[in-house]
This record gives C-alpha cells, sequence and structure tokens, in this order.
C-alpha cells in the first residue's frame, strides 16, 4: 500500500533539502533581478555615453538686474568663477556673455552683464552656464570664410580665418562632445597673432556636419577621419605644415588624428585644452560623480567594447577604448604637443594628462591649471593662455609674427 502524501502540518519542520532548496530559489530569483537591473542601468548608461545631448540646464536665473546690468545665479563651482563666460537661455536673449563676479552669498552669484538686456527681456529661469563666451564667428571682428570640407560621409562644415600675414602654419581646431565649432572661437586670437590661419570644423553627428546610419558618437574612434578631411583641405590649399587644436573630446579626436593620418607629414604639434586621453578613466570618473555602481560602469564599458552589444547600445559597433588609450599607445606619438588641463576640472580628471608627460617627458609639454573648470581655461585666465600657447608656438617655429594683442 502506498504511503499517502501529507502537507506538513503546521508548525512542523521542513527538511534541511526543502529549506536549502527554498533558499537557493529565492537567492537565484533575487540574483536574477540584480543582475537584471544592472543589465538595464548598464544599457543607459552606455547609451548616454554614445548619444548626442543637448545642452543641459545647470544653474538658475534668479534675478536680472536691468538698470544695473547684472545678473544673479544660483552659485555653482562654475558659477562662481572669475573671468568672462557664456549663458545659454531661453526668451528673447537666447545667449548672454557675462563679466566678473560683484557679488556672492552662500547660495548665488551676481555676475555683470556684458550682453545688454533690455528691461522687456523675459528669460527663462533654466540656464547653462558656458566657457564659450563667443558664438558667433563675427564677434571676433576678423574675417573669415564659410568653407565645406569634404568628409568621407558627407560635407562638414568650417570656419576659415586667413592670416593677415605672410604666415604659412594653419590650425585646424576640434570642438568637443555636446558642443559645437563656436566652442573653439575663443583660440582664433592668439593664433591670427601669431600670424597663423585657423580652420574650425564641424564634424560627424556634432549637429552641424553629416549624420552617420547610427548618429551617435565613437568618442573619436571614426570622427578623427572628418578632421583628417580639413588636413586634406589645408594641404589643397597650400599649408605645409598644421597644428591641431582639441578640446576636451575633441582632443581624443585631434590624437587619433596623430596616430592615424595619413598626413602625419603635415602636422607640426597638437595643443590640447582640457583633453580626453584615456574615455576608461574618465567614464569611470563620471559614473563615480553620480555614484554608478562600480560593476554597473564595468558592464557598460564592456557592453560599448563588444561587438554584439552594438544594437543595444546604439553604439553601431564596439568603441575601441585600447585605440583610444593614447597614453598606452604614447611611444606612437610623432609630434610636440602641449596640454592645457586643469586639477580642478571637475568633468574629465587630469590624471590621464599627467600620465601622458611622464610617458612621453620629450615631447608632451603639460601647463597645469588650478581652480578653472573644464574647458574654461581661457575663461579664467586669457593671458596666461594666451601666452602659453604662444610661447609654446614660438619655441616650435611656428610663429609669423610678434604676437599682437588679443582680443
Amino acid at each position: 500500500m502506498m504511503a499517502s502524501r501529507r502537507a506538513v502540518p503546521p508548525g512542523a519542520s521542513l527538511t534541511a533539502p526543502a529549506v536549502v532548496g527554498g533558499v537557493l530559489v529565492f537567492l537565484a530569483t533575487a540574483l536574477s533581478g540584480v543582475l537584471a537591473t544592472m543589465g538595464v542601468l548598464a544599457v543607459r548608461m552606455a547609451r548616454r555615453v554614445v548619444t548626442p545631448a543637448g545642452r543641459v540646464p545647470d544653474t538658475t536665473i534668479v534675478d536680472v538686474d536691468a538698470a544695473a546690468q547684472t545678473i544673479t545665479l544660483t552659485r555653482t563651482a562654475d558659477t562662481e568663477l572669475p573671468g568672462r563666460y557664456g549663458l545659454f537661455t531661453s526668451g528673447t536673449a537666447p545667449y548672454l556673455k557675462l563679466g566678473s563676479v560683484l557679488g556672492e552669498d552662500a547660495g548665488t552669484v551676481t555676475r555683470k552683464l556684458l550682453t545688454h538686456v533690455p528691461a522687456e527681456s523675459r528669460l527663462a529661469p533654466q540656464a547653462a552656464f558656458s566657457g564659450w563666451y563667443y558664438d558667433d564667428p563675427a564677434q571676433l571682428q576678423l574675417p573669415f570664410t564659410d568653407e565645406l570640407i569634404g568628409g568621407p560621409i558627407g560635407p562638414c562644415p568650417a570656419w576659415l580665418f586667413p592670416a593677415a600675414g605672410p604666415g604659412d602654419t594653419w590650425v585646424v581646431q576640434v570642438h568637443g562632445r555636446g558642443t559645437t565649432r563656436a566652442e573653439c572661437l575663443r583660440a582664433v586670437p592668439v593664433f591670427h597673432a601669431a600670424g597663423i590661419t585657423s580652420l574650425i570644423v564641424a564634424y560627424r553627428n556634432d549637429g552641424e556636419g553629416p549624420r552617420s546610419r547610427t548618429g551617435t558618437y565613437t568618442l573619436g574612434a571614426t570622427e578623427w577621419r572628418d578632421i583628417d578631411a580639413a588636413l586634406g583641405f589645408a594641404r589643397r590649399h597650400g599649408a605645409p605644415r598644421v597644428v591641431l587644436m582639441g578640446w576636451s573630446m575633441g582632443g581624443a579626436i585631434a590624437l587619433q588624428v596623430e596616430l592615424n593620418s595619413p598626413h602625419g607629414d603635415l602636422i607640426a604639434g597638437v595643443v590640447l585644452e582640457s583633453p580626453v586621453v584615456d574615455w576608461r578613466i574618465v567614464l569611470d570618473y563620471q559614473a563615480k560623480k553620480l555614484k554608478v555602481p562600480g560593476p554597473v560602469t564595468q558592464l557598460a564599458l564592456g557592453a560599448l567594447g563588444t561587438e554584439w552589444a552594438g544594437a543595444v547600445t546604439r553604439a553601431g559597433g564596439p568603441i575601441p577604448f585600447d585605440k583610444l588609450d593614447v597614453v598606452a599607445r604614447a611611444g606612437e606619438l610623432r609630434h610636440p604637443i602641449l596640454i592645457l588641463h586643469s586639477d580642478d576640472d571637475g568633468f574629465v580628471p587630469s590624471d590621464a594628462s599627467h600620465d601622458l608627460l611622464v610617458a612621453r617627458p620629450d615631447l608632451v609639454e603639460f601647463e597645469v591649471f588650478e581652480v578653472a573648470r573644464h574647458a574654461k581655461l581661457w575663461n579664467y585666465d586669457q593671458q596666461r593662455w594666451n601666452d602659453r600657447i604662444t610661447r609654446w608656438l614660438r619655441a616650435h617655429g611656428l610663429t609669423a609674427a610678434e604676437p599682437a594683442a588679443h582680443s
């Protein structure tokens, strides 16, 4: 006779196998839930890295005094900085130039307005503090022309500021992530004063250049080909030597041109402002600031670096982080490099810039700033910034004229 199968009576003890089995099922369920959550977060982080994003408001307009021409903003590590800056707003005045700090308290900063704001103006409270300063090439009051550079996937708009004198050196400038070529306008006067022609170029997926199939960044791995096309343009227009200048992610792009360009014989040197030299250091730093768990960051970087995850991350293909690590590839560098970077950058840490100096002291010079924030070194101390670039250009025989006053 078969024994009957009975439920365990209330209060009775389960056997050890039943307890262990239940715990394992619970742990497996919990672990799968944790892994699924981490996977979702990793995908979001990976997409954020490669997706071009608009300007993000980072301060609030508290007050505008039209009579005194002052503006009061919420206080941040950026809005309290000395120097001249820009402010992106919405309403009747979409872009404002800001002067020195006139007053501050624990929560706000009052600055001088360098763009006249009429009393009847209406500004939305949310705004984005910027290091651009100039937002239109005409503001430099220098002759320039609009050009189109024939890039591999389509035409890239550019501004060409010809040298005033007989100088034959060109500089090709590369803007950073989430910005456009107007970011580079601050550097035109110092090069112009040195007798150097400036070419400021848009590149794929930056909102002005051509759009790739995915519309996403590759962090310099493909964008460099558009800048290489600009070197070809310079060569065809008689330039015997070119200086590359890159801002932030533009630094990563310029370094890829230095490492990979078939026009390498044209390159005379590289100037880097707040550059990305190793993306893994930058992304790990930014993830920690956002309190992203370390395993999620590693999952995101791993996904970005693999072919199979391209459809999920929308990167369109693997990001070659090893090839983008210029410290690891320092032995391949061929030309003099000037780095301008702040140890208080706050967005792209200066660690890899220091590492590159250690790896190639024969080629790399490093002007270390403090206090100044990311890509705002010119704004913080324009005279020092201009003078250091001018001295470097002179030392390498790249100037064609005695430096004039810089605007």
